[in-house]
């Protein structure tokens, strides 16, 4: 799918993660990651991936968006975009973020972003099936 076929805000919100990819923090792995969430009120927020000398203290672009939205009181999200460097496959997040974007939404559009702005748009609950999510823990048990 090509940006320029997509609608506004979808259209923004996919150059965003995109565009803030570049301001990744990534000189081990150099993988830049880039992602922006849209919310219910049409704002976008990115984040982009922060490595760490101790790498279990890495986080993940995703994480870094959805925590910028919600830190300023966001917490219905609409959809998702990730861009990484990979340039000829589109690639989905890590079960890490998987997991956390499953606690705000897993029926947002999720937009799988290379770095020449070609999209594939799919529903998130198809990267995460039989999620655990909030509903889980209303759930009757023994």
């Amino acid at each position: 799918m090509n940006v320029e076929s997509l609608e506004s805000p979808y259209k923004e919100l996919v150059k965003a993660a995109v565009e803030v990819k570049d301001k990744a923090y990534c000189p081990y792995s150099n993988f830049h990651v880039g992602a922006a969430v849209l919310t219910s009120s049409n704002q976008i927020f990115t984040g982009v991936n922060v490595e760490n000398a101790s790498y279990g203290l890495c986080v993940c672009a995703e994480r870094v968006a959805i925590t910028n939205a919600v830190s300023q009181g966001h917490r219905e999200l609409r959809a998702m975009a990730v861009c990484c460097d990979i340039k000829d496959s589109f690639k989905a997040p890590c079960g890490a973020c998987r997991q956390v974007v499953a606690e705000f939404n897993l029926d947002m559009d999720f937009y799988m972003v290379k770095p020449d702005y070609a999209s594939k748009k799919i529903k998130f609950a198809e990267l995460l099936p039989m999620a655990f999510t909030p509903a889980s823990l209303k759930e009757e048990r023994v």
